[in-house]
């Protein structure tokens, strides 16, 4: 446990600073394990709570979890006074400033001494000593601090004393009323407890037990003031005082200086941050522009290369037939324009043809028959005959088809190599 070394030419308060400086700067295995960005904030709560309460001094002890984990951290151990029937009592307890402290509440336990027992089925301590308070509950960053924390402690243990006195065997008085009594710090005035009846005399100032919620190496308390002293004693050299004034003085005003820098360039890094990122996405969005150009290019000269095929095929058909016409156009022949490259093309193309010949007539009946423009008997007869014909027509491609599918089998089959079989 660490705790700042007494010296008589310094007041509680200088100790106070100088230790919580001391502690919350060190660095490595042996830091605290508080964020850099709140350690100045942690040091004003605990400065703040050692001159409002200066019963409630700082210390660093050993602090086991629920789940073993062991962990060194700050403690305020000392008591909160609280009046309860007019009467003030010091109630021991200790602060613990866990490791998300301030963003997170710390925890309070009451601490009894060996003649006090935690109240049963109290309203906001339980029977290991935590205590749950709405000020707890509620606790809202950076609003919230300690000093207010300990008032409101006050308040609650006044309206609801969480410890009592042990019984002690008396033979006067067999069967004393629970009462409630005070811990005595060294800085804190004796207190009364109340009876039935009467009032007992103070328990005489003794040192309560370190807390059984986190177990520390050494007392790691500090101080407290020593008692006034009387006109005469020997004062502080002023120089002395002066100088500690203007070095805490200039500390301050770097440590704000550097704060309000710190600030700034975090103000101006998210910004740059926030830049990066959408520069990065801009990247991202031109990079996808670019590959899909590049795909719409690869596309455009695959479709190039295929029109400037067939136009080689279409040109070598024209220059073909041009020589067959032999500049004769006048009496050019559609049907013969195209010829089937064998006999089985050439009947599909006549069956084909004739089908669709026949369909067309088929379709001009039904539109002649419904205008009424021929009877109803000879579209029947004639509806008849060309579907007859369109039948052998449509049998005749079938067979055509399954012929040529025949051939190209056997075309493929012959002119695959020895080794593929």
């Amino acid at each position: 446990m660490a705790h700042p070394p007494p010296s008589p030419s310094s007041s509680t308060a200088q100790y106070t600073q100088q230790f919580l400086s001391s502690v919350l700067s060190q660095r490595g295995p042996s830091s605290l394990p508080y964020s850099e960005d709140v350690k100045w904030l942690i040091r004003q709560h605990l400065i703040s709570l050692s001159e409002t309460y200066p019963s409630l001094q700082p210390k660093t002890a050993i602090f086991t979890h629920n789940d073993g984990r062991s962990v060194n951290l700050l403690q305020s151990e000392g008591t909160v006074p609280m009046v309860f029937q007019n009467i003030t009592y010091n109630i021991p307890v200790v602060i613990w400033l866990m490791e998300t402290y301030p963003r997170h509440p710390p925890f309070v336990f009451v601490n009894p001494t060996r003649d006090m027992i935690i109240k049963a089925q109290h309203s906001f301590v339980n029977p290991s000593g935590l205590v749950s308070i709405p000020y707890l509950q509620n606790w809202v960053y950076p609003s919230s601090n300690l000093v207010e924390l300990t008032r409101n402690l006050s308040h609650y243990f006044g309206s609801d004393p969480p410890l009592y006195s042990q019984r002690r065997p008396n033979p006067t008085n067999p069967t004393p009323n629970p009462n409630y009594n005070p811990s005595v710090s060294s800085n804190a005035s004796p207190s009364g407890s109340i009876s039935a009846g009467s009032i007992r005399p103070a328990i005489p100032p003794r040192s309560y037990p370190p807390s059984p919620y986190g177990s520390a190496s050494g007392s790691g308390r500090i101080p407290s003031p020593s008692p006034p002293q009387r006109l005469g004693s020997t004062t502080e050299d002023p120089g002395e005082v002066f100088k500690r004034n203007a070095i805490n003085k200039l500390v301050e005003t770097v440590h704000v200086d550097v704060e309000a820098l710190r600030k700034k360039r975090e103000v101006e890094m998210e910004g740059m941050f926030t830049a990066q990122a959408v520069l990065r996405q801009r990247e991202e969005e031109v990079l996808k522009g670019l590959r899909e150009m590049q795909y719409e290019k690869e596309a455009l000269e695959q479709q190039l290369q295929m029109v400037l095929m067939n136009t080689d095929v279409l040109e070598g058909w024209v220059r073909e037939n041009e020589g067959k016409l032999g500049g004769n156009t006048t009496n050019l022949n559609g049907d013969e324009a195209f010829e089937p490259s064998d006999p089985l093309s050439k009947q599909m193309l006549e069956s084909t043809s004739s089908d669709l010949a026949i369909e067309d007539v088929v379709y001009a009946l039904d539109k002649a028959v419904q205008e009424g423009s021929i009877p109803f008997d000879l579209y029947m007869r004639n509806v008849r005959l060309l579907s007859r014909e369109q039948f052998f027509h449509r049998a005749m491609a079938a067979k055509v088809r399954a012929a040529q599918m025949q051939a190209q089998v056997t075309t493929m089959a012959s002119r695959a190599p020895p080794y593929a079989i």
